[in-house]
């Protein structure tokens, strides 16, 4: 799990806690009872014990399914097979399904869905119907339950990493189902490598370890650009965030160079979010937008350098300078949040919790014991957050994993509950003494609620689709994707509606831009809708249905919204049309000279074309570049035309001294003799 070594530290306080717990039975339920009043929770909530050892130990990650079950991957086994502990399960580590059949709110039935050796603190589930994807690095598995009998019987095998990382907590994690019916995932800098089985997604036995074969034999995976899915540099660093068919197919690349992005999380508007872990000790954990195409600087763009390496104009913070963040080329961290363990996250998009929690992203940090939301406001192209704690503990053994929504709206927060937490250790490492905890958070007094589902009409669907919970969406899509234009009536009331919230619509809208020959009729719509998100999504929508580019971006080229014009931008990349390049240079002329988020987005968009863009950049301007916007975008560029430029910057007069280490810095993203001649230049005092 992507657990901080700094938290190792806590292992010495906490020896005399570990002692006695381990002395009176601190697995029991007395020992739960007295953690659950350090429990501390958001006005107008409770927190309940679901469910504790030893029905469920080590949990590493969970999902939460249409009838309000848990599913828990345990860790029991972690990184045992490199430690002095041992194996702890020889049949290898759980997934288990937790249930409450009376509705009391604490689970009375457990179930083991899987156990096996290859899932041992498998960092990643995801439950879609009765197929289960699993991520456990080196492997992604399917597994299926074809009988309804809650446990599995077939396993195929997805996608592999790197061998060489398997077992460890920066590689594969959880993949979550998009409101677009794609799958997302991501895997942090040990992920590697992606590999697509060869002969694609196939059956392999239902137990044990993989041949070698299995594992490396299939082609590394070409992402909708043609870039092989791996780091190195080419152009890829670290870990990565990804978009693809729920086959596996048509990967998409959306992100990268972050360190250890734990988990990611989809809006209804389709706009990601994921959270990135410093290297310990460093205070520099972050939140993140994840703008597509964007580079997280976590290692220098060109040369793979890391971020303690001495460079020109780094920052004098180490938390700003661990990320790269005075580089052209890094997209701006959304959060920093100091130190920490980054884990769980998922979007709220309920309306049981009160108004902070609603709409927003809720994280698991289990090396500052909180779990909480990062309200999160537009802010130019991009967006500001703050934060706001929903569930937090002074005890040292409080440690939230991961979280899920329930069908009713409620939270369900699995515990790993160890004196520390990952950097491949935990102090708890006897199976008999593990411990773990299952939280439910609900407003007070609340009963569990399991939503009727109707999945045979599409009013029904419609219904189901609005649901909070993942899975419950999940299926309704199906079904609704199923029905084609029988869906659209429906539907369409849905995003006609006066009083559904713009989420709600845009869940709507990603169906029915999906039926087939109604495409144009309702990107088009949501192209001119009031609310800019709505835009955005519309936008996404048509670029994923392949409609015509200039068609989409005609209407929003001019948009008041810093936002949608930062889609633009992002429309516009790898586009070839000669009217191409105007448009870029019409969404130019509206940079404000600093906005990075929007600077950013402009720069993703002109890649590999930088000469037409920035040409078509500076007929539109003429003389009248050097202005703090013009200098942005020659900072940001990387034409052949940027060194001459970059010395006409350094060598202003009006140019402060203290703004010249930045342009200087811009010199090590370029090459060729154009870059020779203007150091050349430079260094010899030519004006």
């Amino acid at each position: 799990m992507n657990f901080s070594k700094l938290l190792l530290l806590s292992l010495t306080a906490a020896t005399p806690l570990l002692h006695t717990r381990a002395d009176a039975d601190r697995a029991g339920a007395a020992a739960a009872a007295e953690q659950m009043k350090q429990i501390r929770v958001a006005d107008g909530l409770e927190a309940g014990l679901f469910a504790l050892e030893p029905m469920v130990v080590n949990p590493a990650d969970m999902d939460v399914d249409h009838r309000g079950r848990v599913w828990v991957t345990e860790g029991a086994n972690y990184r045992s097979t490199f430690q002095k502990w041992g194996i702890q399960r020889p049949g290898g580590d759980r997934i288990v399904i937790l249930e409450d059949t009376n509705g009391d709110g604490v689970a009375d039935k457990g179930t083991t869905f899987y156990q096996d050796l290859s899932v041992n603190a498998a960092l990643g589930i995801c439950v879609l119907g009765n197929r289960v994807i699993v991520s456990s690095a080196p492997y992604v598995f399917i597994l299926t339950d074809t009988d309804g009998d809650g446990i599995a019987d077939k396993r195929e095998l997805m996608f592999t990493t790197d061998p060489k990382q398997a077992d460890h907590d920066h590689a594969v994690h959880a993949f979550v189902f998009g409101p677009d019916g794609k799958l997302y995932f991501n895997f942090g800098n040990a992920g590697g490598v992606l590999r697509r089985p060869k002969g694609g997604t196939h059956e392999v036995a239902l137990h044990g370890k993989l041949s070698a074969e299995e594992i490396t034999g299939g082609d590394i995976v070409q992402d909708a650009d043609g870039n092989e899915v791996k780091d190195g540099g080419h152009p890829y660093r670290q870990g990565m965030a990804f978009r693809c068919n729920p086959d596996g197919s048509n990967v998409e690349v959306l992100g990268h160079n972050f360190r250890n992005n734990y988990e990611l999380a989809v809006d209804a508007f389709g706009t990601v979010w994921q959270s990135d872990n410093d290297d310990d000790g460093n205070r520099g954990v972050r939140i993140n937008y994840v703008m597509e195409g964007g580079n997280y600087g976590y290692t220098d763009e060109m040369t793979g350098a890391g971020w303690g390496q001495k460079r020109t104009g780094w920052e004098d913070e180490i938390p700003r300078r661990h990320w790269h963040l005075n580089d052209p080329g890094v997209v701006p961290n959304l959060l920093q949040t100091g130190a920490g363990a980054p884990t769980g996250i998922a979007i709220y998009e309920g309306t049981l919790l009160p108004a902070p929690f609603r709409n927003q992203i809720i994280h698991c940090d289990p090396g500052q014991r909180v779990v909480r939301a990062y309200p999160v406001t537009r802010d130019g192209a991009g967006y500001a957050a703050t934060i706001a704690p929903l569930l937090w503990s002074e005890d040292s053994w409080f440690r939230p994993s991961d979280l899920a929504v329930a069908p009713d709206g409620s939270v369900f927060v699995c515990d790993w509950n160890d004196s520390g937490v990952g950097g491949h250790y935990m102090a708890d490492q006897k199976l008999e003494t593990m411990t773990g905890r299952v939280y439910r958070v609900a407003p007070k007094g609340h009963k569990p609620v399991v939503p009727t589902l109707d999945l045979k009409t599409a009013r029904g669907a419609v219904e189901a689709l609005q649901s909070p919970n993942h899975e419950t969406r999940f299926l309704a899509w199906t079904a609704l994707h199923s029905l084609g234009r029988k869906a659209e009536p429906e539907l369409k009331r849905l995003w006609n509606s006066k009083i559904a919230t713009s989420r709600m619509r845009a869940r709507a809208l990603h169906l029915l831009a999906r039926i087939d020959g109604l495409e144009s009729t309702y990107v088009t719509a949501a192209l001119h809708d009031a609310d800019p998100d709505l835009r955005i999504a519309g936008l996404r929508i048509g670029r994923e249905r392949k409609l015509d580019i200039l068609t989409l971006v005609r209407p929003l080229v001019n948009d008041p919204s810093a936002q949608v014009r930062r889609e633009v931008a992002l429309a516009l990349r790898h586009q070839t049309a000669s009217a191409i390049p105007a448009a870029w240079a019409s969404l130019a002329r509206q940079h404000d000279g600093h906005d990075r988020w929007y600077l950013e987005a402009l720069g993703i968009s002109a890649d590999h074309q930088w000469d037409a863009f920035l040409g078509a950049y500076l007929d539109a301007v003429g003389t009248e570049w050097n202005t703090p916007a013009g200098r942005d975008i020659v900072w940001r560029s990387r034409a052949k035309k940027t060194p001459e430029l970059l010395v006409k910057l350094i060598n202003d007069p009006a140019t402060p001294e203290a703004a010249k280490p930045r342009y200087l810095r811009a010199f090590d993203f370029l090459s060729g003799p154009e870059k020779d001649a203007a150091l050349l230049e430079l260094l010899g005092g030519v004006k």
